[in-house]
């Protein structure tokens, strides 16, 4: 099912257009298949074989705080500059967490647990409580409903992964008066790293702990858990680059967040990304013969809290914001067992958020289009709040982006559809120290990268139609009037 690499640039479908304007000393208009024609898979690989180089030379990680974080955006602002950007890397200030005891003892046995980022400490000593587990179902642990009928006030409370973040898991567990709370993994595997969202967002001690631990923790008894956990403030920065053609206030806006979990490299999660959006700013190059300006966005600190991009937002004036006609998200697009993801702008598959901003609908409409010409019938993702488009959504920014899989599982009707492993997670390496290039999966790169390109090539031209997004001026005002300030 799935077509040679270059297949978009023969087309000449509804999605081409032409440019607007041809200075002399710009070059042919680009559109949406000539600039994914000119995508380099060997050139993104070649990133991803920096990026991974960094990380080895740095204790296997370019997560945020750390020399590996610097060294990454040394070298994005170096592949940016040899393209003939200018480039910015605005500081904002990052809370970053370190745990140095994580222990679980159950019965006397020790159970390996990790700290979710911005977990609490637990008293000096440690905390001895029973253990209550929520009975399982569709929402484990989200609503208040799952906590009729039990009793966990003082309680170190055990919740399974999925359907909601963790962040809302432990506040729901929080206010029913538990003391703590465990979240058992839903895949097989060592427990891996999670965040609470902020310093503030976090209210009780919360642990990991792997899927066949949390099955035998379904026994209850009583439990100690030791986190000795601390946060530090620092800065950190973003990398910024625009073209210099294009109209500046119908600006596309694209991003790929730069940083790893520290427990990993992070060569698809999110070095794909990053990779992908470097060899679209050589190809499209700093004076396009385009419509729209393109800006590009390497954020820092999305692993802890989409910390970058929050800033970055929260940092414009209000006709900054209005100047970005869209923000597209490129979020892990190499997974392992590669799914073909779109972002539910239209909320059509009715799971999780309500639909994007004003707009989303038709980027995802231009985005299934790409993909289906590709050979693939794309499914939707949720916007869940865990990349860096929530703070454009939450400022009425419409939004949209491709994804392969993190964690979850592949069902046997999209191995069908797409190939890969069923019953596997799509990555199976998400957020440990395995998330390197020998796992990207090359093929699926290839495609992603032709098809985001596609994307950034045809919007640099036109955000207007029926998958375009509300025009500068009244009608985008009007349309971001109920987003927050």
């Amino acid at each position: 099912m799935r077509r040679t690499v270059g297949f978009v640039a023969a087309l000449a479908g509804a999605l081409v257009l032409s440019g607007c304007s041809d200075p002399d000393d710009l070059g042919p208009p680009v559109d949406g298949p000539g600039l994914a024609a000119a995508i380099d898979a060997d050139a993104v690989i070649g990133d991803l074989e920096q990026l991974e180089r960094i990380a080895n030379d740095n204790d296997g990680t370019r997560a945020v705080g750390t020399p590996g974080y610097d060294a990454s955006v040394d070298y994005v602002v170096d592949q940016l500059e040899q393209a003939g950007f200018d480039v910015d890397t605005p500081e904002f200030d990052v809370d970053l967490f370190h745990a140095t005891t994580q222990t679980l003892q159950v019965s006397g046995r020790d159970v390996p647990v990790a700290a979710l980022t911005f977990s609490p400490p637990t008293p000096a000593g440690g905390l001895t409580a029973k253990l209550v587990p929520v009975p399982p179902d569709d929402t484990p642990g989200c609503e208040a409903t799952d906590y009729d009928g039990l009793d966990v006030t003082g309680a170190v409370v055990l919740v399974d992964r999925g359907a909601c973040t963790f962040t809302q898991k432990q506040q729901v567990a929080a206010e029913h008066g538990a003391a703590a709370l465990l979240v058992a993994n839903n895949q097989d595997g060592d427990p891996t790293g999670g965040t609470l969202g902020s310093k503030d967002d976090a209210r009780i001690p919360t642990g990991f702990v792997g899927k066949a631990d949390g099955a035998a923790l379904r026994r209850g008894g009583d439990v100690t858990l030791v986190l000795a956990t601390t946060v530090e403030s620092a800065k950190s920065r973003n990398v910024i680059a625009q073209t210099r053609t294009g109209a500046s206030d119908n600006v596309v806006m694209v991003g790929a967040h730069l940083d790893s979990v520290p427990a990993g490299p992070g060569v698809n999660d999110d070095g794909s990304g990053v990779g992908t959006l470097l060899e679209t700013a050589r190809q499209l190059g700093v004076r396009p013969n385009v419509a729209n300006a393109v800006r590009f966005a390497f954020w820092g600190a999305e692993e802890v809290g989409l910390d970058g991009s929050r800033a970055y937002v929260d940092g414009l004036d209000d006709a900054a914001r209005a100047d970005i006609a869209m923000y597209l998200n490129f979020d892990m697009v190499g997974s392992h067992n590669a799914g073909y993801f779109v972002y539910d702008g239209d909320d059509s598959d009715r799971v999780g958020a309500g639909p994007g901003p004003e707009g989303s609908a038709g980027i995802e409409r231009t985005f299934d289009a790409i993909l289906l010409q590709l050979g693939f019938t794309p499914d939707g993702t949720d916007f869940d709040g865990r990349s860096d488009y929530g703070p454009f959504i939450a400022a009425g920014i419409p939004a949209g982006g491709l994804f392969t899989g993190a964690e979850d599982v592949k069902t046997p009707v999209q191995a069908a559809g797409w190939g890969g492993e069923a019953g596997a997670a799509f990555d199976p390496n998400y957020h440990t120290a395995q998330d390197t290039l020998a796992n990207v999966d090359r093929a699926a790169l290839a495609l992603n990268a032709e098809a985001i390109g596609y994307g950034i090539g045809h919007y640099a031209q036109s955000t207007d139609g029926p998958n375009g997004v509300p025009a500068a001026g009244e009608a985008r005002t009007t349309a971001r009037s109920g987003a927050p300030k």
